[in-house]
């Protein structure tokens, strides 16, 4: 596509809605397209890596990737949550290949430098020939690990990887003004409250599909049959600059609890206002993380952008209290589980769809599709498009 036509399409995009049509079929199918939409869009943003609960000790360590850049998720030895480049300074080896803990230092199986779990440089055996472990062209202090910036706001640990955002408190504001009363700590179900799902579609279908209820009584029927379309409302929280968060998502007013049969219930969290007795709310918070609010129990999606048609989608339950029941825990995994799974076969439907060259892109329901389109048009201003009319 010639890039003055590219450039007329993604303006397009930024229309409004009831005008507007979406992201060319490019931005799912085109590999070129994937690498440059990775580092205006992801890669300048605060995206979702992990969550704290992945590494809960001090010193525990777990290798990642993302968008092929190799990084270390690590918990430090005063229990702070870092992420590094899992790279040793001195030739580029791989320093951590399997989760583990760090007993001392993070040694590289090259030639055996050595980080203290807060990146710095401690050890150089034989840099200066054998049996002399410093060398004056050799400065540790220069030569830590190379830190992401990070930082963790309901337990997702989000990055910057160019460095250049503004800070997430700024950014994402007015979702932390909007989620003010859920401040309660959070804790993870542990390891029967975490799932992964390998998904054959482009990472953005995934954030699409959960910004809107449209799709409830016909992908959802059993969710429909107690909180249905009409309970819904859309939530739309457009981009103001290309530095400014958004977020959007949809909202119900008739969320029903988890109960087992003698009537237990999860605990809630403290200081709900009366809004949450029968509400939650499921927002897409840009790039790719989403993010459930409910009165006893949330979740968290972090969605890993392996390729431009897959997608790996990290799903974390989270508690009111560290300890409940195990069988309701287990059933309420179980439950989302097979609601996220109904979605397959809808992303992997559209992305299947994209290799259509006539599509424009599609059109939206104002009505239904404002969060969706909210969506888009933060993906097509971060790419450089202009608003539209």
């Amino acid at each position: 596509m010639a890039k003055d036509h590219a450039t007329d399409d993604l303006n397009a995009v930024r229309r409004n809605v009831d005008t507007a049509n979406g992201l060319p079929n490019e931005h799912y199918t085109d590999p070129a397209t994937f690498d440059a939409e990775a580092k205006a869009v992801l890669h300048s943003s605060w995206a979702g890596l992990a969550v704290g609960a992945d590494v809960p000790e001090n010193g525990d360590a777990k290798p990642m990737e993302f968008l092929g850049i190799p990084l270390l998720l690590l918990r430090d030895k005063d229990g702070d949550v870092r992420v590094f480049q899992n790279i040793c300074r001195h030739r580029g080896m791989i320093l951590v290949d399997a989760a583990r803990k760090i007993e001392g230092a993070i040694r590289c199986p090259y030639h055996s430098w050595c980080y203290s779990t807060k990146g710095a440089l401690v050890s150089t055996p034989h840099v200066g020939g054998a049996g002399h472990n410093t060398h004056d062209a050799i400065v540790k202090e220069d030569l830590g690990l190379i830190e992401v910036r990070s930082h963790i706001w309901r337990d997702v640990v989000f990055i910057n990887l160019d460095g250049q955002a503004e800070p997430f408190e700024v950014v994402n504001a007015d979702l932390i003004a909007r989620w003010h009363e859920n401040t309660a700590p959070l804790y993870h179900g542990g390891d029967d409250s975490a799932f992964a799902l390998d998904v054959q579609c482009n990472w953005k279908l995934a954030v699409e599909n959960f910004a809107e209820s449209y799709h409830l009584p016909w992908i959802h029927p059993g969710l429909n049959s107690y909180s249905r379309l009409e309970d819904h409302y859309n939530i739309e929280k457009p981009i103001a600059n290309t530095s400014s968060g958004a977020f959007s998502g949809q909202g119900t007013l008739v969320y029903r609890q988890l109960t087992a049969e003698d009537g237990t219930t999860f605990p809630d969290f403290e200081g709900l206002s009366d809004k949450w007795n029968e509400g939650a709310e499921y927002i897409c918070l840009y790039p790719n993380v989403l993010l459930a609010a409910q009165r006893e129990h949330a979740y968290a999606i972090i969605l890993e952008p392996i390729a431009r048609d897959r997608t790996i989608e990290h799903v974390h339950l989270y508690y009111a209290s560290p300890q409940t029941d195990d069988d309701l825990r287990m059933r309420n995994t179980a439950q989302w589980k097979e609601i996220f799974e109904e979605d397959i076969s809808v992303v992997e439907g559209m992305q299947r769809g994209r290799a259509a060259p006539g599509f424009d892109g599609g059109r939206f329901s104002p009505a239904m599709d404002g969060p969706t389109h909210c969506f888009h048009d933060w993906v097509a201003a971060k790419m450089g498009a202009t608003a539209d009319g």
